[in-house]
């Protein structure tokens, strides 16, 4: 409300200045011409007078000199009559018209395309509703709740799925097998059962112990963050803060801290995370298509001045040297092979999400894009509904050139 009355006031001041100005204007007249000389005549008519008593003049010379100043007085009297004073009046109503209409035009902008409405929110406010989200966040268990029940594909492979029935079986009974745990979670995850895969590798992380190394941690924080829709829960920073006090350069713990901090509403923190991850590599790693696809938006809302740097197509150094006795065609044919692999096993048995995105960018850079695109297509069937797996798929496409 301050806002509107301050606004008001000052729309009010300035068209009180304008309408103000314009009927000052309607009421000056312009001056006549000729008025400055009359003044000048009527003080040679004095000084002639003047010299005429002094006996400097004579009185016929003076006469013919009155006479002269007194025609050159009537020519300028009877120009000056024939001069009409400066009519403004009909000016003013459209001038006055063109004010209010410019007026209510930026009025009607600002409605349109500002804020109306929308409070001030300073950087310690939005802080401080930050934190109000980070504190509020839901937990792991309410999270998993709200999100729908899994039901398994109907083209899923039946042998697999007997296979898998007769695993979680055998670790009703064993729940302390450590080897058959892990496979579990790792079956389980790629059949998209994201809550039993969770649990799964929970219970490997928890026999472990204080032996879990970093990408046990990172792969249960990972399963926890599918499970709970893509979420990252209270608990699931708990089990990213334990990976990294493990293992302080974990990518995927830094990348799905820098997450969090996105979804809590501080891109700052996020960059902080996320740059250094992106400029470090290597340039296969699965969370560089993520960045590359949101950090520019990220440092853009956290009001730093980033620009993004270009991708790398070339190998990394251990690609190069392994690949350097190999001629061009059999270094091709070895590629070609293992994406081939790749994508026969995502058909057949489907996969994580990082393994699609590994299998669009891959087949992008042999720049087979009608392979790519199959796969991307593939890819968005198998995670729809999922927001934060379609955003990697994105970014694998762009990265690809199929997408924009």
């Amino acid at each position: 409300m301050g806002f509107w009355i301050s606004a008001a006031a000052m729309i009010a001041m300035v068209a009180l200045v304008l309408v103000q100005a314009l009927r000052q204007g309607r009421a000056q007249p312009l001056a006549a011409p000729g008025a400055e000389d009359m003044g000048v005549y009527r003080d040679q008519l004095t000084e002639i007078d003047r010299d005429l008593s002094r006996g400097t003049l004579a009185a016929a010379e003076a006469d013919r000199l009155r006479t002269e100043v007194q025609r050159r007085m009537l020519d300028a009297d009877r120009a000056a009559t024939k001069v009409k004073p400066a009519v403004t009046g009909a000016s003013f109503p459209p001038t006055a018209s063109v004010v209010v209409v410019v007026l209510a035009a930026a009025l009607a902008g600002y409605y349109w395309l500002g804020a109306p409405g929308y409070p001030d929110l300073p950087l310690s406010a939005r802080i401080a509703q930050a934190d109000d989200l980070y504190q509020h966040r839901p937990s792991q268990a309410q999270a998993e709740a709200a999100q729908p029940a899994f039901v398994p594909d109907a083209k899923a492979d039946p042998k697999m799925l007997e296979l898998m029935t007769k695993l979680r079986n055998a670790m009703a009974t064993r729940p302390d097998d450590m080897v058959g745990q892990s496979l579990l979670a790792r079956n389980e995850a790629a059949l998209g059962n994201f809550v039993a895969a969770r649990k799964a590798q929970e219970a490997m992380v928890r026999i472990k112990g204080d032996v879990a190394t970093g990408e046990d941690l990172a792969t249960l924080a990972e399963a926890m963050i599918y499970a709970a829709g893509g979420m990252i829960t209270p608990e699931t920073e708990a089990v990213l803060k334990r990976c990294l006090t493990v293992e302080p350069h974990n990518g995927s713990a830094r990348f799905y801290v820098g997450l969090m901090f996105a979804q809590v509403g501080r891109p700052d923190e996020t960059f902080k995370f996320w740059q250094p991850l992106l400029a470090e590599g290597p340039a296969d790693a699965v969370w560089i298509a993520p960045i590359r696809a949101r950090i520019a938006a990220v440092a853009a809302e956290a009001g730093i001045n980033y620009t993004l740097p270009p991708v790398s197509k070339g190998p990394d150094a251990a690609a190069v040297a392994a690949a350097a006795q190999m001629t061009a065609s059999d270094r091709q044919a070895m590629i070609r092979t293992m994406v081939d692999g790749l994508e026969a096993r995502l058909k057949s048995e489907g996969g994580p999400v990082e393994d699609w995105a590994k299998l669009i960018t891959s087949l992008g850079v042999l720049e087979d894009m009608d392979g790519a695109q199959t796969a991307y297509d593939a890819a968005q069937v198998a995670y729809v509904g999922k927001p934060g797996e379609l955003a990697a798929l994105r970014a694998a496409a762009v990265q690809a050139g199929i997408e924009r």
